[in-house]
Parts: C-alpha cells; structure tokens; sequence
C-alpha cells in the first residue's frame, strides 16, 4: 500500500468537514445554474482555485457571461466583488488605490489619507489584462503575489480569501500587451471558456429575455473557505499521485531524455510551480467530491489547465499546426 504525504493528516473533523463540503459543492452549482445555464466544468474550476488559493486566466469571446460568472459565484460565497476594465490608460494606482491630502478643519493641518483601489475585495475580475501595459498589469501581480499592496512607504494587506480572476479575448490581439511567461506562471489555471451548446443557448436566450429573477442563496462565507483552503492542505496525496504529478509536470521539460516530440516542438517545459498546482487541484478535486485522498484521475483532470499556459511552443509546433494543449493531451494520454 502507497504512503501518503500531507502537513499533519486528517483527523475526524476533517473527514466531517469534507462530507460537508460535498454536499456544500452541489448546493454551490445548484445557485449558480439559476442564474448561469452550462459551463459547469468552468465554475467547477473557478470553485477548486478558490478553494486551492489560486488565481485564474479566463480565455474566451466577449458574450460568455464570464463577468456574470464570476460576479454570481462571489455572491454565493457571500464575498466582495469588484471589476476592473483594463485599458492602455490605466495607472497602477487605478488598481491599487492612492493618497490624497485630507486637511483638518480645526487645525487646518493636513495629512495624507490612503483611498483604497478596487483591488481591494475578495474576488477581482480584470478584464482583459492584456489591454494594458506592463507596468500596471505588474502592479495587480504583485498584489496577487504577496497578497498586501505597499504606496507612500506603508503596507495594506488586502482582504483574505483574495482570489483574481484575469479574462483575455483570443481574437482581438491588435494593440495588446501579452503577459510575460514569468508572470503567467502565478496563475493557477489557464481556463477556456467554449460557446453553449444549442439547446443551452436557447434557454439562455428564453431565460435572459424573460422577467425571470433569481433568488440567489449564500452557500458559504469568506471564514469558511479560509477553513477549507487549510483543509486542502492537511489532505494526505498517496505516493503514486505524487510521483504521477511530478513526472507529468517534468515530461513537458524539452530535455536529454524528453521525448522526441518536446524536444522538437517545445522551447521551455512547465516548472516547478506547475507540480505544486497539480497536487494542490487534485486534492481540492478530491475533497470537493467527498473523497478523502486525491487520485492520479484528479490529476489527469487538471493538467489541461494547470500545463497550457506554462509550454512555450517553439516555430517548429507552429509550422505543424501543434498547440501547447495538444502536446497536454498526448502527455497525459502517454502516461495514462
């Protein structure tokens, strides 16, 4: 029987906590579908990054109602919600809030008062990161980094759980500012949003057009999903699925013993963060379905987002029609 690794165990109030959170993940999805129709695999993945820390780059056409998405799952986990439109004129103190003179009407003494930016919330949509240049998209990074914003020589931190939620357009690329593959790598996933089904959009369309509103039921609260990021943590990984993690996160590497295909179509391979998110979505795959302990399926299920966006194909994939998810699926389909 495999060891299993894990920052102290599980005790029987976890075993407790993760039956609760099973049941607390359908009644999550059953709040959302009153508003959201589909895209269950993408609120699954939002839902595993909150739960796992993490942060998120949403790829997908404008129209997916990825802003109403995310706006409605803050809601059902009853935390602040803020949007940021991202365009080539905005300052990074847009972002992270300024300090303006306040002058005392008594002693007409005047003091600096910091005004806190829209950074400031829970869950923070930048839409369309890549409209902005890189000092201002830096200055968002930094916040989802070290979790604190610092202007005027003081330090802010921001309000825990912080969660961001970064949407970029595939079409439009003219006059953008792609994001450098450092600061893609502080994503925790690289989520692609699809069209809806027919019969999804025809009840999109009846239900949008109707004088139908939802009574949207708050499921959990940001104390709660504090206490299950902790509970991620304590869940034990067999040794088996911590090996198939590591070695699925190390074949995307174009080194000696890489391959032939890597080596041919891959510039740089994942890195080491990549292992640490695989392992971190499974076990939240895992708890989030009442299981006690993720397995390798968990993880195979996370690698499309985990690995995409942290392959730099090189000229060779391109001539040959290959995508950074193309090479996932024959990486994860090899080592099935």
């Amino acid at each position: 029987m495999d060891s299993e690794r894990g920052t102290g165990g599980t005790g029987r109030g976890d075993l407790e906590a993760i039956e609760a959170l099973s049941s607390a993940r359908d009644k999550i999805l059953g709040e959302i579908r009153k508003v959201i129709v589909g895209q269950d695999r993408v609120i699954d993945e939002l839902l595993t990054a909150i739960l796992a820390d993490g942060h998120c780059l949403l790829i997908g056409v404008p129209g997916l109602a990825k802003t109403l998405m995310v706006s409605t799952l803050a809601g059902v986990l009853d935390l602040s919600f803020n949007r940021i439109q991202f365009t080539p004129d905005l300052m990074p103190s847009d972002i992270t809030g300024t300090d303006i003179i306040e002058e005392d009407p008594s002693t007409r003494a005047r003091t600096f008062k910091f005004i806190k930016g829209p950074v400031f919330a829970n869950v923070v949509l930048a839409d369309e990161i890549n409209r902005t240049p890189p000092k201002t998209q830096a200055a968002l990074l930094q916040a989802m980094q070290e979790k604190e914003v610092t202007t005027g020589g003081n330090t802010y931190p921001l309000e825990l759980p912080f969660f961001v939620l970064a949407t970029q357009n595939p079409i439009e690329l003219e006059g953008t500012y792609p994001l450098p593959e450092a600061q893609l790598d502080r994503f925790m996933f690289s989520i692609h949003v699809d069209y809806p089904t027919e019969s999804e959009e025809k009840e999109i369309v009846e239900s949008t057009t109707s004088a139908y509103v939802p009574d949207l039921k708050k499921v959990l609260s940001g104390g709660d999903i504090l206490g299950l990021q902790k509970l991620v943590r304590r869940v034990p990984v067999p040794d088996h699925v911590l090996t198939y993690a590591v070695s699925l996160a190390r074949s995307t590497r174009p080194t000696e013993g890489s391959p032939d295909y890597i080596r041919n179509w891959v510039s740089w391979g994942a890195g080491p963060r990549a292992s640490q998110y695989l392992i971190l979505s499974a076990k939240t795959r895992a708890v989030l379905r009442g299981k006690f302990a993720p397995e390798t399926e968990d993880v195979r299920e996370a690698a499309q987002s985990v690995l995409r966006h942290r392959i730099v194909t090189n000229f060779n994939a391109e001539a040959d029609g290959v995508s950074a998810s193309d090479i996932v699926d024959r990486l994860v389909g090899e080592a099935s």
